[in-house]
């Protein structure tokens, strides 16, 4: 559809009287948006000769990619690892909650399930463009349960799994078809994890590694087998130690395959994980950080108790923990407020803390051509945002689909 939309004749949007992010910087740039894509101007001016039909103020605001939350269980009462009749209802809330934190696109969650509940609930989330009903579905993160029992933290025991004999055999029989799944989490110790890792990434699906007590050499070989991503860095993982700084070594490993970036993922929420923490990753590999939430169905929903897959999560303040116990139960802070609290506990650059939840997600998915940039040719889904980065606006293939009241453009 969206090829169509790009005809020559289409209306062209120029966003004007704003900063724009792209390449690393915050540019005094007009935006050009036509048929859902960035538009690159000077084409405009001197091939069609051409000027916009249409240009909205932005009253020197920053325009920055809309962020991608690759880590999400659920939110605003909704449990994506809850096997119901109309998940598709409850994607759809939360795609369209989402809008008002910034957030264009996202893959829907899943933690420790059995397997009937990944039979029903994964082909009920299908990949989706975003627009004015929510924000765009990349395909499913399936966290578990393929992971450490030491290290299982919010998953419940009972449902934990290892690899058996036929491994990949087994991971589908868990499962099922794999068509939506784009990202899924294991523990890179367990045997027959290197076979099941070269499997999923043959048919495009990013292995991160978490839930796992994997020394450094186990996880160089993980990646050295295809992994990419780290699920959220520093919690549930051995904590760094200097004669085996375990997975989170992978930061700065000389054993990676040339010219590949290991990405990994960050709770930013004030909570998860201490600022210093925060700081000494940001520190070691910058570009590899990505900002996600793990927001749980409690999220925009106040205290109590709600659920988390086939557990209770009961919420006190800002940290929701597995009813009964004092262990972490997930997140309840939307994107918007990670990027505002990464920012302000490392003192990185605004440019760095918006590429954080929006370009490094992107290039982890390997979308980075189409998600995650402005650069012409891109997707034009983007944010606006004020000074102090709360948002504004949001905008999916150049559509304004959510404004904060008596805000512009």
């Amino acid at each position: 559809m969206r090829s169509g939309q790009c005809a020559e004749g289409a209306p062209v949007l120029q966003f004007t009287n704003c900063r724009i992010l792209r390449g690393g910087t915050l540019l005094r740039e007009d935006l050009w948006v036509r048929g859902g894509r960035i538009l690159d101007p000077e084409k405009l001016f001197f091939e069609e000769r051409r000027m916009a039909d249409e240009q909205r103020d932005c009253g020197g605001r920053i325009l920055a990619p809309g962020f991608i939350d690759v880590q999400i269980n659920g939110g605003f009462g909704v449990d994506f690892s809850k096997a119901t009749e109309d998940v598709g209802s409850g994607v759809a809330l939360v795609a369209r909650r989402l809008l008002s934190h910034g957030v264009t696109s996202f893959c829907p969650t899943l933690v420790t399930s059995p397997p009937e509940v990944y039979h029903k609930v994964l082909p009920q989330i299908p990949v989706k463009n975003g627009g004015p009903h929510g924000a765009g579905v990349l395909g499913v993160h399936l966290e578990g349960p393929f992971i450490s029992r030491e290290k299982r933290g919010a998953h419940p025991e009972a449902y934990l799994r290892s690899f058996e004999a036929n491994a990949f055999h087994d991971v589908l029989a868990t499962y099922g078809p794999l068509d939506n799944v784009c990202i899924v989490t294991l523990a890179p110790e367990l045997a027959r994890s290197h076979e099941v890792i070269q499997a999923l990434t043959a048919q495009g699906i990013r292995v991160s590694l978490g839930h796992s007590v994997a020394d450094l050499q186990a996880a160089e070989v993980a990646v050295q087998s295809g992994a990419t991503f780290i699920t959220h860095l520093f919690n549930a993982m051995l904590p760094f130690h200097h004669r085996d700084p375990g997975i989170v070594g992978l930061l700065t490993s000389d054993q990676l395959p040339p010219g590949h970036c290991i990405f990994y993922g960050m709770i930013a929420d004030g909570i998860h994980t201490n600022p210093a923490a925060l700081r000494i990753a940001h520190r070691a590999h910058p570009q590899g950080l990505v900002l996600v939430t793990d927001a749980v169905p409690a999220l925009g929903l106040g205290n109590g108790r709600h659920t988390l897959g086939q557990q209770e999560v009961e919420v006190d303040g800002l940290i929701a923990y597995i009813a009964g116990t004092k262990t972490l139960g997930g997140s309840i802070a939307p994107m918007d407020v990670c990027v505002r609290h990464f920012l302000q506990a490392t003192g990185c650059s605004v440019e760095s803390a918006l590429e954080a939840a929006s370009l490094h997600p992107a290039q982890m998915l390997g979308l980075e051509k189409t998600k995650g940039s402005l650069d012409f040719g891109a997707d034009a889904d983007f944010v606006v945002l004020n000074d102090t980065l709360h948002v504004q606006a949001t905008y999916i293939s150049g559509e304004l689909v959510w404004q904060a009241e008596e805000a512009g453009p």
